[in-house]
């Protein structure tokens, strides 16, 4: 499983364990109100964990991408027919700046990167 499905799969889990936990509030049943604190607390480690780890891997990859030899904004042009772009460019790689990668590398357009010059 990769992290954005365990992260959302811990997200549910938590917001699960906050209504059984509402809802034993409602009862006054105080043993599992300490149970489900507890459950909650266990998912809130491993929701910011798995968070890190993202972020972590987030600025790896963002270290191989920008280790590129050559980088240029790509036109409007090139970005409508990507396709023929790619396929005329070896091992190029687009980042556009509202994707993760983008916003973790700072970009403000969309930025092709590639070992030689397109």
């Amino acid at each position: 499983m990769n992290l954005k499905e365990e992260l959302h799969g811990l997200n549910d889990k938590l917001e699960q364990f906050r209504r059984k936990l509402a809802a034993a509030e409602k009862r006054g049943d105080k043993g599992i109100m300490l149970q489900f604190r507890q459950e909650i607390n266990a998912v809130n480690k491993r929701i910011a964990s798995a968070k890190t780890q993202q972020t972590r891997e987030l600025s790896k990859q963002g270290g191989t991408v920008v280790s590129l030899k050559f980088k240029r904004p790509l036109t409007k042009a090139e970005q409508a027919d990507m396709g023929k772009l790619k396929k005329s460019v070896k091992g190029l790689v687009v980042v556009h700046p509202m994707t993760a990668l983008g916003r973790e590398m700072g970009i403000k357009v969309v930025t092709g990167f590639a070992e030689k010059e397109f």
